[in-house]
């Protein structure tokens, strides 16, 4: 790893942890254990630096959408295997980011948006698309409009007036919410797919345990 996407790294996790506002410049050289003229030497300022990092977030995410997909077994699969990316990183995640993103740094987070708006609008719809075909989700929907339903949705959790951080943990809020949203979808067909790989995945996390 070379210094700058060192620096990346280390301001994605703090950032993830603390949220965007609350860390500094200062903050980040000394947890890279770097002066400032230095840090400043790679990265102009803090808006450079957030930028590098959102440009990090949508190049893995893309990467793991499209790992999803092609490794899923079906069109419910790749719903699973998605949420199981997405579960794993927002434990971790600080859901203050999305707002210090939007009110402190609107560019950032409006190329956010065109990422949400274009790429991941895509992914879903291909996805209901898939399970349409697979017969695992319903023949009678709008595709359009559910792909926008689910588009919009995944930003929900980060509604701190609805989801309070105090009493609502953001990965346990968007599993429910992908749940949800998936179950709306299915076929009967689809449903007995969902209670299988539940108890897969239950199964799974009960040998994790044992081990």
């Amino acid at each position: 790893m070379d210094i700058k996407e060192r620096i990346t790294s280390t301001t994605h996790d703090l950032f993830m942890r603390y949220g965007i506002r609350s860390v500094s410049m200062d903050d980040i050289s000394l947890q890279l254990g770097m002066s400032k003229k230095t840090l400043y030497q790679y990265y102009a300022d803090k808006d450079e630096l957030v930028d590098a990092v959102l440009a990090m977030e949508v190049n893995r995410g893309q990467h793991d959408c499209a790992n999803c997909s092609v490794t899923a077994r079906d069109a419910v699969d790749e719903i699973f295997l998605t949420m199981e990316m997405i579960l794993e990183q927002f434990r971790s995640m600080n859901p203050i980011v999305m707002h210090d993103m939007q009110k402190f740094h609107f560019s950032a987070f409006q190329k956010f948006m065109k990422y949400k708006n274009e790429f991941l609008f895509d992914v879903i719809r291909k996805n209901i698309e898939r399970g349409i075909r697979e017969e695992l989700f319903r023949p009678e929907i709008n595709v359009d409009i559910l792909s926008k339903f689910r588009n919009e949705s995944m930003m929900l959790a980060f509604n701190m007036d609805v989801f309070p951080p105090r009493k609502y943990n953001i990965a346990e809020v968007t599993r429910e919410i992908i749940e949800h949203y998936l179950y709306g979808l299915s076929t009967l067909k689809g449903h007995k797919l969902i209670i299988k790989y539940n108890e897969q995945r239950l199964k799974q996390q009960l040998d994790e345990k044992k081990q």
